[in-house]
């Protein structure tokens, strides 16, 4: 049983779901509840039955565990391991100090995650800022990957469904081919972009020219936000976002890196500049609003990006 009458924060909400926070019969224990309509589950079924498998599976220290499954007569229910420490970037806000070593071992967290779900067969096909979350408030808090609504657990290693969010998506995931894991190591290469100068690598007001940018892997490391920032950063930020699937780097390759594995990583401090560049790029209603503009522009784009699920 799940004892809810006097918890019922909200933390997260999505299209056909929300996440309480709850409290388990018995034990008093916290827990993250995630809550969906079975009325909502028309037609999605098997989503959701792909997130169930793919969190069964996945038992990792920097991944958010999923618990248990309730069922009512109106609901499913899944248990979640609650995590307390906020997100990725309200982290980086707070904090006074911060620096390429911070962002070093931050990524090399969440490779070594995405490395683990690729040695199961599983692609996340969704990572970006919003779905990295600290376990808890403290310093050492571990960052956790959540949110596996988008996995794939692959069959043949190839897939083709057009998913992810715009921005993060891989070349290969717009231009409509089979794609396996690589699209999470791009996924990767733009979020230590941003880590490392607090916007994003592919930006542009009119969305198709954003889209023709990240086809064509276009991006710079401009002046001024980037001269403090080491060149083994950017080498590493490079063999990410690379163009050629067959060619970028794989989560186990840039485990290997100097950047993660060695001491290249600067310890200059870039908390000013890159706090101001994440307010003013990532402000939470703006994104919402240009989430809901996307969704029309893909249409007029002439893009297929009826299944990208974040937009439902």
């Amino acid at each position: 049983m799940i004892q809810m009458d006097k918890l019922t924060q909200k933390i997260r909400e999505r299209a056909f779901s929300e996440v309480v926070l709850a409290q388990e019969h018995g034990s008093q224990r916290l827990v993250a509840l995630k809550c969906i309509p079975k009325k909502a589950l028309r037609g999605k079924e098997a989503a959701v039955e792909n997130e169930i498998a793919v969190l069964k599976k996945i038992q990792h220290e920097n991944i958010v565990a999923l618990e248990d499954i309730y069922e009512s007569p109106t609901h499913l229910y899944l248990t979640m391991q609650l995590v307390t420490g906020g997100e990725l970037f309200d982290r980086i806000i707070e904090r006074g100090y911060y620096t390429e070593k911070d962002a070093s071992q931050l990524i090399r967290q969440v490779l070594e995650a995405v490395n683990y779900l690729h040695e199961l067969g599983i692609v996340h096909r969704d990572l970006k800022p919003e779905n990295l979350l600290y376990a808890t408030p403290f310093e050492d808090a571990k960052i956790m990957i959540t949110d596996f609504g988008l996995s794939k657990i692959e069959a043949d290693g190839i897939m083709s469904t057009a998913c992810g969010t715009p921005g993060y998506v891989a070349p290969e995931i717009l231009e409509q081919k089979p794609y396996g894991k690589a699209v999470d190591s791009w996924a990767l290469g733009v979020i230590s972009y941003i880590l490392l100068c607090g916007y994003p690598p592919f930006y542009d007001e009119n969305d198709s020219e954003l889209f023709n940018q990240i086809l064509k892997a276009e991006y710079e490391f401009d002046s001024p936000y980037w001269d403090d920032i080491s060149e083994s950063a950017k080498d590493f930020i490079r063999h990410l976002l690379e163009r050629d699937a067959e060619k970028r780097f794989s989560c186990e390759q840039a485990l290997q890196h100097p950047w993660i594995s060695g001491d290249t990583a600067l310890e200059k401090d870039i908390h000013g500049s890159v706090c101001e560049q994440i307010q003013k790029n990532f402000a939470r209603s703006q994104w919402k609003v240009r989430r809901k503009v996307l969704q029309l522009l893909f249409h007029i784009c002439g893009f297929n990006f009826g299944e990208f699920d974040e937009f439902k």
